[in-house]
Protein backbone atom coordinates (compact mmCIF):
# COMPACT_ATOMS: atom_id res chain seq x y z
CA UNK A 1 0.00 0.00 0.00
CA UNK A 2 1.48 3.37 -1.24
CA UNK A 3 1.03 6.49 1.55
CA UNK A 4 -0.43 9.28 0.18
CA UNK A 5 0.54 12.95 2.02
CA UNK A 6 -1.75 15.07 3.05
CA UNK A 7 -3.00 17.68 0.57
CA UNK A 8 -2.42 21.46 0.24
CA UNK A 9 -4.85 23.76 2.24
CA UNK A 10 -5.32 25.08 -1.51
CA UNK A 11 -5.87 21.87 -2.46
CA UNK A 12 -8.39 21.04 0.02
CA UNK A 13 -10.23 24.20 -0.13
CA UNK A 14 -10.31 23.87 -4.40
CA UNK A 15 -12.01 20.20 -3.58
CA UNK A 16 -14.89 21.48 -1.37
CA UNK A 17 -15.08 24.25 -4.03
CA UNK A 18 -15.91 22.30 -6.80
CA UNK A 19 -17.35 19.45 -5.01
CA UNK A 20 -15.15 17.00 -5.35
CA UNK A 21 -14.73 15.36 -1.60
CA UNK A 22 -16.16 12.46 -1.95
CA UNK A 23 -14.70 11.59 -5.96
CA UNK A 24 -11.37 12.36 -4.66
CA UNK A 25 -11.49 10.11 -1.74
CA UNK A 26 -12.62 7.03 -3.40
CA UNK A 27 -10.15 7.91 -6.18
CA UNK A 28 -7.30 8.32 -3.43
CA UNK A 29 -8.28 5.24 -1.98
CA UNK A 30 -7.69 3.29 -5.04
CA UNK A 31 -4.83 5.42 -5.80
CA UNK A 32 -3.19 4.26 -2.46
CA UNK A 33 -4.22 0.40 -3.05
CA UNK A 34 -3.49 0.23 -6.67
CA UNK A 35 -1.42 2.55 -8.69
CA UNK A 36 -2.41 0.86 -11.60
CA UNK A 37 -6.19 0.46 -11.39
CA UNK A 38 -8.17 1.12 -14.57
CA UNK A 39 -10.47 3.74 -13.58
CA UNK A 40 -7.74 5.81 -12.30
CA UNK A 41 -5.91 6.59 -16.02
CA UNK A 42 -2.98 7.39 -14.87
CA UNK A 43 -0.20 8.93 -17.45
CA UNK A 44 3.04 9.97 -16.79
CA UNK A 45 3.43 13.34 -18.21
CA UNK A 46 5.71 15.26 -20.69
CA UNK A 47 8.74 15.90 -20.04
CA UNK A 48 8.81 12.59 -18.50
CA UNK A 49 12.37 12.98 -17.47
CA UNK A 50 10.33 15.36 -14.12
CA UNK A 51 8.39 12.20 -12.87
CA UNK A 52 4.69 14.43 -12.66
CA UNK A 53 2.17 11.45 -13.02
CA UNK A 54 -1.76 12.39 -13.63
CA UNK A 55 -4.84 10.82 -12.50
CA UNK A 56 -8.52 11.07 -13.25
CA UNK A 57 -10.65 11.82 -10.47
CA UNK A 58 -14.29 12.50 -12.97
CA UNK A 59 -14.13 13.31 -16.58
CA UNK A 60 -13.34 17.19 -15.87
CA UNK A 61 -10.74 16.83 -13.44
CA UNK A 62 -7.25 15.53 -12.85
CA UNK A 63 -4.98 15.55 -10.14
CA UNK A 64 -1.15 15.58 -10.56
CA UNK A 65 1.30 13.46 -8.62
CA UNK A 66 4.49 12.58 -8.06
CA UNK A 67 6.25 9.61 -6.33
CA UNK A 68 8.56 10.53 -3.41
CA UNK A 69 12.10 9.05 -3.80
CA UNK A 70 11.56 6.50 -1.60
CA UNK A 71 8.61 5.22 -3.59
CA UNK A 72 6.30 4.05 -0.94
CA UNK A 73 4.69 7.56 -0.77
CA UNK A 74 3.23 9.97 -3.41
CA UNK A 75 2.88 13.64 -3.31
CA UNK A 76 -0.56 15.36 -4.93
CA UNK A 77 0.85 18.86 -6.40
CA UNK A 78 -2.37 20.36 -7.65
CA UNK A 79 -6.05 19.51 -9.63
CA UNK A 80 -6.47 20.53 -12.68
CA UNK A 81 -9.25 20.45 -15.34
CA UNK A 82 -8.13 18.50 -18.16
CA UNK A 83 -10.47 19.15 -21.21
CA UNK A 84 -9.36 23.70 -20.98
Amino acid sequence: MIEILSCSPRIQSFIVKHSLKKKFAKQITLLSENPKHPSLHVELLEPKSQGIYSFRIDRKYRALFFFRPDQQSLEILTITVHYK
